[in-house]
């Protein structure tokens, strides 16, 4: 019996230790260009510094900007791998939404969390048309909500998990695949009782590849919820292959 125990230990440590193997390979060398800034009270550098030190970890080569004119420069973004964004609200001009998107469809993938991605830049239809989804309520605020992982090999080993968080209620393309959702209580509006909404997706934009996930008003969310930071950092990685 106590042989079998510590095989089992090492089994399991081995695993782990595997698992971090290919995530560092997965991302091993990527280039990664990560945007935040727009309402500070989505906490976007927060939010940018934790994903720059994970990536960094992986082996990631990583660039950081403030500053929505890197997205002026189309052979600028075309370095990149993966762009990650965390811009709540904000304007983007005409010619930066033009080259970002051009640089997306020619095969950048594109990634982000709540508001930093899918209540980005309200007046830019065309971006919206790119994330597949776009912010209009949280009903009730900051509420009590289960995430219902959808089980697939995308998303194998992630679990259902209960979360404190903005339940986003979104408009959506339906050409989007769903990764995760929740169901509404209709206790705020009773007229969205049992609604059932996306909460994670990844969809093609041309070439590139998009992944959304709507938890996170605090980025603290997913050091807090392991189930969501598994499904982020695995739409990350996934948004930067090719």
């Amino acid at each position: 019996m106590k042989f079998k125990n510590i095989f089992f230990i090492y089994l399991i440590i081995g695993l782990f230790f595997s698992q971090q193997l290919a995530q560092s390979q997965n991302l091993k060398d990527k280039n990664v260009l990560i945007v935040w800034g727009g309402w500070e009270g989505h906490n976007p550098e927060l939010f940018s510094n934790m994903i720059e030190s994970w990536l960094i970890d992986n082996s990631a080569i990583v660039e950081v900007s403030n500053d929505l004119n890197v997205y002026s420069d189309y052979n600028y973004l075309k370095m990149f791998d993966l762009i990650v964004q965390s811009v709540t609200m904000s304007e983007l001009k005409k010619e930066q939404e033009k080259n970002l998107l051009k640089a997306i469809r020619s095969g950048v993938g594109f990634a982000g969390a709540h508001g930093g991605i899918i209540d980005s830049f309200r007046e830019n239809t065309n971006y919206q048309f790119m994330t597949g989804g776009q912010w209009v309520e949280h009903p009730g605020g900051m509420t009590d909500f289960k995430v219902d992982i959808v089980k697939n090999q995308f998303t194998q080993g992630i679990d259902d998990f209960e979360i404190y968080s903005e339940q986003y209620y979104i408009h959506v393309d339906p050409n989007i695949e769903i990764l995760a959702k929740t169901t509404f209580n209709g206790k705020t509006y009773p007229w969205i009782e049992n609604v059932v909404m996306p909460v994670a997706w990844k969809k093609k934009y041309g070439s590139g590849k998009v992944f959304v996930i709507t938890i996170g008003h605090d980025p603290n969310e997913f050091k807090k919820y392991e189930n969501g930071w598994k499904l982020l950092k695995r739409g990350l990685i996934w948004a930067s292959s090719k």
